[in-house]
């Protein structure tokens, strides 16, 4: 298992049960370098879980880019997932709980943009799968 850090963050193979455990680690403690509350470290490992499992699962091999990201007055994270399996024929159907096109429960994606402050996919069928997910810290009001 290789784990090159580029300049913005970490990069991770996935392609085994062991690789989603590892991206699970390694999202959590990116996120405490970030300064996200206990939950919120909890909601990132879970929604990174998620994503890292539809890769395994549908496409068999592909990569997570973690980093921590300052937009404007902002501060959080950055998980972009990428294979080049099968694709998603319809994304929007794809969001919806219980939808699944494999043997899984089909609450994947839906319960990563549950968990996450924005989620994107970008996919067509036989083109692979891109998503990008985003979580704030939150500041005092």
């Amino acid at each position: 298992m290789t784990h090159r850090r580029p300049s913005d963050g970490i990069l991770l193979p996935i392609s085994t049960d062991t690789d989603i455990v590892a991206a699970r680690q390694q999202g959590r403690a990116l996120a405490v370098r970030a300064g996200f509350t206990a939950t919120e470290l909890t909601l990132v490992a879970t929604a990174i879980s998620e994503v890292a499992r539809n890769i395994v699962m549908h496409a068999g091999t592909g990569e997570m880019t973690m980093s921590i990201v300052e937009i404007d007055d902002r501060r959080g994270m950055r998980i972009v997932a990428t294979d080049e399996g099968p694709g998603i024929d319809d994304i929007d159907r794809a969001l919806e709980d219980g939808f699944t096109t494999g043997e899984g429960l089909g609450l994947g994606l839906p319960g990563a943009r549950r968990l996450m402050d924005e989620l994107t996919v970008t996919s067509a069928p036989g083109k692979g799968t891109t998503v990008v997910m985003h979580k704030w810290t939150r500041t005092d009001a």
